[in-house]
């Protein structure tokens, strides 16, 4: 079962449950409730176990442990997409009936760049042993610079991909419903939206530089590194609705993800150099003890009401280009 026709018939599901969540289910243009938010975020939850109960019935126990770190991992380290989820769509004033689907393609898009850094990332590891000192060695700077440095600012006007975007296609200054393109006096234009939408995609791929490196300490086996980030990647929309009204409250978690990305990279130096060998089962419970008590640090100690007046979202939209 372990080859390419499970590979695709893997795929097959996971693109026929997003087109089934995005064109049958939630097929009108409508802002997503908190409610019906949780309720998918339990689904895909659901579904992420499910899988890994599969896991542990076909490849054993560690496999399933593997997994099972992975996608907490994977979870854990979408936070920071959400954040930068909320700070781009306020940017642009994404309307919010538009966000679903904006987030929609920006997982397709995710989903395929993930799988070429996860075959050429695993083939790496394999063919040159050091590879994983230079891996773990990111991670550990990564996260200690997590730690120390501030938030940087967002700034999706300076993003090459958008800059290039601007030389080669006309751009409408205003929303044109759900759509990525329109045409004005029998011209092609591209909206906002599709904008957004790329703006979302060239983010991923900064976030997978840390979390690729990070899933790869955990396993070495294509197959747990690229499902466990599937199930992430598939729950990170429901999660994003769920959670957006009270993600600032988590001002704790970067500092949690930080100790997590150096004890990975930890983990991944030791092996490497056969030095010391950490059980999965016990980078699990550490993952998971570090995450849970990051949210509750958060609870217990929440930011003076002065230091979470966020700033009020520039006046800006993509300038267009109609003269061209």
């Amino acid at each position: 079962m372990d080859n390419i026709y499970f590979w695709v018939i893997f795929n097959v599901f996971v693109l026929g449950l997003l087109i089934l969540d995005l064109f049958v289910l939630n097929k009108k243009t409508q802002t997503v409730s908190v409610k019906s938010a949780l309720w998918w975020s339990a689904f895909w939850i659901g579904l992420a176990v499910a899988f890994n109960i599969f896991v542990y019935w076909w490849k054993g126990k560690n496999a399933a442990f593997e997994f099972l770190t992975g996608y907490l991992l994977e979870e854990s380290l979408s936070v920071d997409n959400l954040f930068v989820f909320m700070l781009i769509f306020n940017y642009f004033r994404v309307p919010a009936e538009y966000q679903r689907k904006v987030l929609f393609w920006g997982i397709i898009g995710a989903l395929v760049l993930r799988a070429f850094f996860i075959v050429v990332g695993v083939s790496l590891i394999n063919q040159f042993h050091w590879m994983g000192f230079i891996l773990g060695g990111f991670l550990i700077f990564t996260g200690a610079k997590m730690a120390l440095e501030k938030d940087e600012e967002i700034n999706p006007e300076k993003n090459p991909i958008i800059l290039l975007v601007n030389k080669f296609l006309r751009v409408t200054k205003n929303y044109h419903g759900s759509d990525f393109f329109t045409r004005i006096n029998g011209q092609l234009y591209a909206t906002p939206l599709f904008i957004v939408v790329l703006v979302v995609e060239t983010t991923d791929v900064v976030f997978a530089v840390d979390s690729i490196p990070a899933i790869l300490a955990v396993s070495k086996d294509p197959f747990i590194v690229y499902t466990s980030n599937v199930f992430a990647l598939l729950g990170l929309r429901s999660l994003y609705f769920a959670l957006a009204g009270i993600m600032q409250l988590f001002h704790y978690i970067n500092y949690g993800l930080s100790l997590i990305l150096v004890f990975i990279g930890i983990k991944l130096v030791g092996d490497s150099g056969g030095w010391f060998e950490i059980d999965m089962k016990y980078a699990l419970m550490i993952v998971a003890g570090i995450l849970t008590l990051s949210i509750l640090f958060s609870i217990w100690f929440p930011k003076k009401e002065e230091d979470h007046n966020d700033e009020e979202p520039k006046d800006e939209s993509v300038e267009a280009n109609e003269n061209k």
